[in-house]
């Protein structure tokens, strides 16, 4: 029986052959697909695509996402992510792997708009944006007040009208944006820049009316969280109803449920602060009526106890003529005193009388002088008469007297050693004999001991 394998036609593929062949079928099989799963080793090189691995529980697919199509997502893909995404299926010829180009990505069992707040809340309260530390107090009565908002909306409406109700003479500044679609992040940024240019408001109110994720997407934006963030006005936020939170809340200094609280915590009620006023102005001149009245009681008493005047004058000329009197008496008696100590030691001073003092002295030295000047005399003449003596014996001693006896010293050159044995010379040993003056240099003709 013949080999049905052999009677099938044989074709050979080369690899790339082979390989764009089941490229051409995946792609025309599969051109777009839905496909969830979860995110695993996602990177992004330098060109900005985004590569990571699509995986469950029992398989797993190579993915891609170009830079073109991940700028417009709403959150940042991260590792253990899990997404749904649409794509065209392809292979990458080189490696003959099969992969997946997604167009659309979306978190799973979440929004992107939730997943990108999320992702932005947490980032920017690591920050520090969010905390108490930063947060500035509200002016206690603003001059002007900034209202960053739609020109056209309920908003402006209801806060011109609260503002009217509580302080009929507000003055308001409307900076006008959009507060939803493309663009409106840009906006609202500007106004706040704007407006802290202007420093001409005490306080921001930034406020918008209540919809959905996607319509107060705007104010979950980081441009507009830094801008509130940076601004050196206090912001108010009031976006959305009560029960909505957005970025802009959590960065802004105090928080409103509505616009029209907002308009009601930033601007005092006139009334309220005219009957305050009202109240301190009575009460402080109750008390300044008070203090008037305790005064003149204080005064009063003061005036009861306080004596006649010339009565207290004239008791002031006696003490005065007493203390005089006392004066006069301690000064005569100290100027007595004085003269008495004084002739006492002048006294003194004529006894001890210094020019006479002076006189015995001055011959007392004279005399010290005539002894000083005899011993002196004395001991130089004994002195010298020892000196003489001393001289007569050293001059006996002296080599020089042997000398002029007629002997003389003889020492070997050049080395100067003095010869005392004529055998330590030798036949034409050169010498110098001293004598009592002068010297004389010899050579030796013939020695013998």
């Amino acid at each position: 029986m013949d080999n049905p394998v052999k009677q099938l036609e044989r074709r050979i593929y080369t690899v790339s052959e082979l390989t764009h062949s089941i490229k051409s079928l995946l792609e025309n099989t599969y051109p777009f697909v839905w496909i969830a799963g979860e995110i695993s080793n996602f990177r992004i090189p330098a060109s900005g695509h985004f590569y990571f691995t699509l995986k469950d529980h029992g398989a797993q697919i190579s993915s891609v996402m170009f830079r073109g199509q991940n700028r417009f997502l709403k959150f940042q893909p991260e590792d253990g992510t899990e997404i749904i995404g649409m794509g065209r299926i392809t292979v990458f010829e080189p490696r003959g792997s099969y992969q997946i180009i997604l167009e659309v990505m979306e978190p799973k069992g979440i929004g992107a708009l939730q997943l990108a707040f999320e992702q932005l809340r947490k980032r920017l309260s690591d920050e520090g944006l969010f905390d108490e530390t930063h947060k500035r107090p509200l002016p206690f009565l603003p001059a002007k007040i900034g209202v960053v908002t739609s020109p056209t909306g309920a908003v402006i409406r209801d806060i011109i009208h609260v503002a009217r109700r509580r302080f009929d003479n507000m003055r308001i500044v409307i900076a006008p944006v959009r507060v939803q679609g493309a663009g409106a992040e840009k906006e609202i940024a500007s106004a706040l820049k704007l407006l802290n240019e202007r420093r001409d408001v005490d306080v921001i109110i930034l406020a918008r009316g209540g919809g959905s994720l996607e319509d107060l997407q705007p104010f979950n934006t980081e441009e507009v969280a830094r801008a509130v963030f940076e601004s050196r006005i206090p912001v108010v936020s009031s976006v959305g109803h009560e029960t909505d939170y957005t970025i802009a809340d959590f960065v802004a200094d105090v928080r409103a449920p509505t616009p029209s609280a907002a308009a009601e915590v930033v601007i005092p009620k006139k009334d309220d602060l005219i009957a305050q006023i009202g109240s301190a102005r009575d009460l402080l001149g109750t008390v300044f009526s008070n203090k008037i009245t305790g005064f003149r009681d204080h005064i009063h008493h003061i005036s009861q106890r306080l004596s006649d005047p010339a009565r207290l004058i004239a008791n002031l000329r006696l003490r005065l003529d007493d203390n005089l009197s006392r004066i006069n008496y301690v000064c005569s008696n100290d100027i007595r005193k004085v003269n008495e100590r004084w002739m006492s030691w002048r006294e003194r001073l004529h006894h001890c009388r210094p020019t006479e003092k002076t006189r015995i002295q001055h011959i007392e030295l004279k005399r010290n002088v005539s002894a000083l000047s005899s011993r002196m005399q004395g001991l130089v003449e004994q002195n010298r008469g020892l000196l003489r003596t001393n001289a007569a014996k050293l001059g006996s001693l002296s080599p020089l007297s042997t000398l002029m006896r007629g002997y003389s010293v003889t020492r070997r050159l050049p080395g100067y050693e003095i010869i005392k044995d004529a055998g330590s010379v030798s036949a034409g040993q050169a010498l110098e004999v001293i004598v009592a003056r002068g010297r004389i240099f010899c050579r030796v003709e013939k020695c013998r001991s």
